[in-house]
């Protein structure tokens, strides 16, 4: 058996934002994928996985039973490819923000649900919101709580514009242009986040009524403005605007940047060379990075790991 890919995603904006209904705006990322495999695999890696998938899959029936209106999955294949071995064959990097679990949760419900919305319907906001709710429901095994969009990245492979968190789409971004000296980039920090805990701080921080405004009156709008400014293709405005969410954050996100980070961060926004911003949930993993020169930043980055996953 080898099952079809699931690609990571990259969550270009909207990370904290879209719990308060900032937009958003995420796209696959095909670098690192995914499959389900039974080949009688008995590395340590594939009996981990499959051991996962064993408790998924009792997480999977308690939501059945609750929630049998939600989704329904053919569990007597499904429980009987996990007791033959079947495991998640994935390169996708863990805790790094890139959406390891919601490409296992795009591939399980692509195999097992039943009635399942495919990719080749029409894809209405209700089926689009349907899926969220279900991926949400599926994915919080992993994460506590889940907004569902990661899955719905790695299932659709489109990229999806989140307007608010009852009005998603997917959209089209502008066409790479491998020749342009623009660029955003992955910067590996060398450790794994955990989103759990970082989200927990998010919730802790929401408590106060200074942060709360400036979520509001800086963060969202300046993730907003990016969104529009992405999607539209303009790149000046967008650079305009990434400058400040950058600073946004480095003065108000401090503990989801990792600490060998600060100075990196403060120094692109001094430069201009680049801007750096979270990618996901922070706290490890990788750091988004936006340069008008990837030559240039690539050079003052030298000394780390930097991956270019769109060109200007």
């Amino acid at each position: 058996m080898k099952g079809p890919l699931f690609y990571s995603k990259i969550l270009l904006f909207g990370e904290y934002g879209i719990i308060k209904d900032s937009k958003g705006l995420s796209i696959p990322y095909n670098f690192f994928k995914g499959a389900l495999k039974k080949d009688g695999n008995a590395s340590p890696e594939a009996l981990k996985s499959n051991g996962y998938l064993k408790d998924f899959v009792v997480y999977l029936e308690g939501i059945v039973d609750q929630e049998p209106e939600l989704v329904a999955f053919d569990f007597e294949n499904l429980r009987g490819d996990v007791v033959s071995g079947m495991y998640f064959d994935s390169s996708i990097p863990q805790g790094y923000g890139v959406g390891s679990s919601g490409a296992l949760v795009a591939a399980i419900y692509d195999k097992y649900a039943l009635d399942k919305i495919t990719v080749l319907e029409n894809l209405t906001r209700e089926k689009l919101l349907r899926l969220k709710a279900i991926f949400g429901k599926m994915e919080s095994f992993f994460h506590g709580k889940s907004s569902g969009l990661d899955p719905l990245n790695s299932y659709l492979s489109l990229p999806i514009l989140i307007n608010s968190k009852d009005n998603i789409e997917s959209t089209s971004i502008p066409s790479q242009n491998k020749e342009g000296k623009g660029a955003v980039f992955l910067l590996d920090s060398g450790a794994t986040g955990e989103t759990a805990p970082m989200v927990q701080l998010f919730m802790e921080k929401m408590k106060q009524e200074g942060f709360r405004q400036m979520l509001k009156n800086q963060f969202i709008k300046h993730t907003d403005a990016c969104v529009e400014d992405f999607i539209s293709g303009n790149v000046k405005s967008l650079f305009g605007n990434l400058k400040q969410l950058s600073h946004v954050v480095l003065d108000n996100f401090k503990p989801m940047i990792p600490v060998k980070f600060h100075q990196l961060w403060q120094q692109g926004i001094e430069t201009n060379d680049y801007y750096l911003k979270l990618c996901g949930s922070g706290g490890g993993g990788y750091i988004l990075g936006f340069t008008q020169d990837i030559e240039k930043a690539r050079d003052v980055l030298r000394d780390y790991k930097l991956e270019v996953v769109y060109n200007f």
